[in-house]
């Protein structure tokens, strides 16, 4: 598949005829979310001058039973690591992701509910 100049693969599983060489569409959908407001985040935070952290952003989907299998929730975790991390400034940063920014949340907001929490790791 050709996306703004980039190959990549999608497949399935053997069980349902692929060789498993690629992701399936509904996680390159969390993957793009996760894209999206990973990298509005990790902007604003050097527009705030925030240095010296770690970052890790993961995404569940809950889905129906029912064809089309839809989502029917989806969780983001926001993890940062550091000594004496600037919370506030961090929090921020992701709330302005989520409700300001982020074109890919705000569409799949419209299809499930979409929420997250911000964890912080002193290290």
């Amino acid at each position: 598949m050709l996306q703004d100049g980039h190959e990549f693969t999608l497949d399935s599983t053997p069980d349902f005829g692929g060789a498993d060489r690629g992701p399936r569409p509904k996680g390159l959908l969390l993957s793009a979310l996760i894209g999206c407001t990973g990298m509005d985040v990790v902007s604003i935070l050097k527009k705030m001058r925030v240095e010296g952290y770690g970052f890790e952003l993961t995404a569940e989907a809950d889905t129906t039973e029912d064809h089309p299998v839809v989502f029917s929730a989806i969780r983001l975790v926001y993890v940062f690591r550091g000594r004496d991390l600037p919370r506030g400034k961090i929090e921020r940063a992701v709330a302005l992701s989520q409700e300001k920014y982020c074109g890919v949340s705000a569409m799949l907001r419209r299809a499930a509910p979409l929420t997250w929490e911000t964890r912080f790791v002193e290290e």
